[in-house]
Formats: C-alpha cells, sequence, structure tokens
C-alpha cells in the first residue's frame, strides 16, 4: 500500500514499502518534457537531463558513475513529452548513497560550457542514429504529424537547428522555471524503513525553495487529419496509422487496452495473425495507445517489403472495419482482462516498476491509484464500454498516416478515409 505526503516547500512524496525484498527503487520526478518547449528551444528537456550526469561541484562525471556502480547499483533518467525522471535501483542499505547522489545531481550539477558543447555533439548523434533507425523514425513522425503545429507534436530530441540554439543561460532558466519543489515528485518503492526516508528527504530537500511554481495547463491537441512521407532507400517499408486516442486520467483509456490486447497488443492479437502469420506479409505489426494530458493516439505500426504495402494497408483497414462491424465477443474480452490483471500484478513484483508507476502517476494526475481500485477498473470493463470505445477511436473523421522506406504508392487522406469508413 503505498503512502502520500507532502512537505512544507511543497514537494510531494509518494511511497510504498516493500518488506519481503532487499532492493529500493528511488525517483525524482520533474513535470516538464519537450510539451513544456517552444520551438526555439526544442530539446532542452533531454538536453539538461543529459548534463545532470557530466558533473556537479562535488563529483565528475566518473564519480557520479561510480557512485552506484560501486554498490552494485544502477543510475539512469528518461525524458519524455510530460515529465523528466532522474532514478537509481540499489540494495536496500545504500539508500542514503542513492538519496546523496541524486541530490548531488538535482542540485549541484554545473553545466560547463565545454561538457555542453560535447554533450550537444552526443545529441547531435542520437538524432541521426534515429534518422538510421526508420522503424522508430515512424512513430515520431506521426507524432509531429496529427498534433501540427501543437507542442504534443514536438520531438523529444529537439532539432540540430534547436539544439544549436541552447546554451548555458538557456538552461539555468529552463530548470529554474521548471525543476521546482511544486512542480516535482519523489517516488520510492522497496524495503526501507519509514522514518529513516522522510528524514533523508527533508534532510536533502526539505530547504529547496523557488520563486516559480512550473505546474502548467494544456488545452486540448487538436487532432489533424494529415499524411507524411519520408523516401528513404530501406529494404522495408515503415508505417503507422494514427487514430485520435483518449487522454490520461480517463477511465476508458483501461477499456481501450483491453481492446488493443485483442486487436493488436500482441503475438495472439488479430493483426499479428492474420497478417503476418497466416499472410506472411509483415516481419512486424503491432498496436499501442499513449495517454498525455487533454489528448491521446492509437498508433498502428507495420513494417514491410515495399511490393506489399498497398495489401497490408487494405488487410489492415479490413480489420478495423471488422472491429466495428462486430466488435469483440466476451470469451475475447474476458481473455483480455485476465491478461491486463495479470500483467499489472506482476509488475508489483518489481520496485523500480512501482516507482515508475506510482511516481508518473502523481507526477501527471495528482493522484495513485491503488492495485486493488486498478484491478477493479479492469473488471468493471463490459461490452457496452467496448462498443463505445472501438466507435470513439476508429473515426474516419481522426485519422493520420506515416511512411519511411522506398514509397510507391500516392498517398490520397481523402481516398484513405473514404476506404476505412
Amino acid at each position: 500500500m503505498f503512502k502520500k505526503y507532502k512537505l512544507e516547500n511543497g514537494l510531494r512524496v509518494v511511497y510504498e514499502k516493500i518488506p519481503y525484498v532487499r532492493s529500493v527503487s528511488v525517483g525524482i520526478w520533474a513535470g516538464t518534457g519537450s510539451r513544456y518547449e517552444t520551438v526555439e528551444n526544442n530539446g532542452i528537456s533531454h538536453f539538461i537531463e543529459h548534463m545532470m550526469f557530466k558533473g556537479t561541484t562535488k563529483r565528475n562525471a566518473k564519480e557520479i558513475a561510480e557512485s552506484i556502480d560501486n554498490i552494485g547499483g544502477q543510475i539512469n533518467a528518461f525524458t519524455g513529452k510530460e515529465c523528466t525522471c532522474y532514478y537509481t535501483k540499489t540494495l536496500d542499505e545504500n539508500i542514503d548513497i542513492a538519496m546523496d547522489v541524486l541530490a548531488d545531481m538535482f542540485f549541484n550539477s554545473k553545466f560547463d560550457e565545454r561538457d555542453i558543447d560535447l554533450e550537444r555533439r552526443v545529441i547531435l548523434e542520437e538524432i541521426k542514429m534515429y534518422e538510421d533507425s526508420p522503424e522508430e523514425l515512424v512513430h515520431d513522425m506521426l507524432s509531429e504529424t496529427v498534433w501540427d503545429k501543437d507542442t504534443l507534436g514536438y520531438p523529444i530530441l529537439g532539432t540540430e537547428k534547436s539544439l544549436n540554439r541552447i546554451d548555458r543561460t538557456g538552461m539555468r532558466d529552463y530548470v529554474k522555471r521548471n525543476y521546482t519543489p511544486s512542480n516535482c515528485v519523489i517516488s520510492v518503492s522497496g524495503n526501507f524503513n519509514e522514518d529513516a526516508l522522510r528524514d533523508l528527504i527533508e534532510k536533502y530537500f526539505g530547504y529547496w525553495n523557488s520563486d516559480f511554481d512550473g505546474r502548467r495547463e494544456f488545452d486540448r491537441a487538436e487532432f489533424v487529419n494529415n499524411v507524411s512521407i519520408r523516401e528513404k532507400d530501406t529494404e522495408q517499408v515503415h508505417i503507422c496509422m494514427g487514430f485520435n486516442g483518449i487522454e490520461q486520467g480517463n477511465e476508458n483509456l483501461y477499456t481501450l487496452l483491453a481492446v488493443n490486447n485483442i486487436f493488436g497488443g500482441g503475438m495472439s492479437s488479430r493483426l499479428f495473425q492474420k497478417i503476418r502469420e497466416e499472410k506472411g506479409l509483415v516481419y512486424s505489426i503491432y498496436s499501442y495507445p499513449s495517454a498525455y494530458k487533454n489528448a491521446g493516439l492509437f498508433t498502428i505500426y507495420a513494417g514491410m517489403n515495399p511490393e506489399n504495402l498497398e495489401q497490408v494497408v487494405d488487410m489492415i483497414l479490413e480489420e478495423i472495419n471488422e472491429l466495428k462491424r462486430n466488435y469483440i465477443s466476451k470469451e475475447e474480452l474476458e481473455k483480455s482482462k485476465n491478461q491486463l490483471k495479470g500483467s499489472h500484478i506482476l509488475s508489483l513484483e518489481s520496485t523500480s516498476s512501482r516507482m515508475n508507476s506510482i511516481g508518473k502517476s502523481e507526477i501527471l494526475l495528482g493522484y495513485v491509484y491503488t492495485p486493488e481500485e486498478i484491478l477493479k477498473k479492469i473488471d468493471n470493463i463490459d461490452m457496452d464500454r467496448v462498443v463505445k470505445v472501438v466507435d470513439s477511436i476508429f473515426n474516419a473523421d481522426f485519422f493520420g498516416f506515416t511512411a519511411v522506406g522506398n514509397i510507391s504508392m500516392d498517398f490520397d487522406i481523402k481516398k484513405w478515409q473514404s476506404r476505412k469508413k
């Protein structure tokens, strides 16, 4: 059972004690990511994440890594569209070391000019590497295509042009305005003494104050019907179809997850079985929902030989139309609900997974569901909700398409929409 409290400075803490394990995972979450950026500083959230590991007033980059490596632990970070997280996983007896290192990075990073220039080159190489991975690039293209001009569509890595604008002054100002107590969360999961944990958090974070709030609200991102094609000399063509999805915190998200299991969420799904296993037309095919504040996206991905492109697209549209005509059976729904419950229960056995779950929920939604509440929400999924979600998601008025590879087809969005209806 997780617990939650707030420091006097507004910093929220969520933690869950798991006494039968020997590990503890600690995460510091900042409520900022690429959605909070501008065209000019796009990529700054991710850039700052990199710079936090480059050295503090107490430790250089090597010493930061060694502090955790030497005790057999793990330290890392990630940046998303709406949040950034710095985290560790160590033995329970080393939680004080983990907290000391994370706080040092968070408050004492130097943002040295030389390191900034070096890391800029690293990220530019990361962008080039991404450009050379069409199976990943096509997903980012979809976000940019359907959320055209909205910050939700901005790439997390930024662009070469925006990265070259970012400097030390801009980074420090961004941190000052967004890395604030009221806009951050500490999440902890594993084996620890509760009183000692509270003392550690007070010691390292209790004095933290800011003149800025940091929290922001967003209008609903407007979904744009659009097509984006990137011609590349690749062996395979990679495509994504996108539909207006369900936002973070919406009750219907669990229903969509259940439908996705059946439609394209795994190796036993309809898309995989019919298009890959029965026809052998693709190497990879799957679907998944993405949920954000006031916005969502449902994505279908497929990678195939260029000559199979039109047939694969037709078969995907056939499966969508079949789903809209006949929905799913009660047996399929029960199977999918059991899959969701099993996956959720198994995730509870990992301290890092639990830390991630409660931290992300608190930073994005401001509340955390108990495992029992989540299982109840899954149990409450019924056929009426399935029909409502299927009709809502697979709407031809909200349809985007991206492709990377040797494209020979002429993609007309209006023609595609008419084929899908």
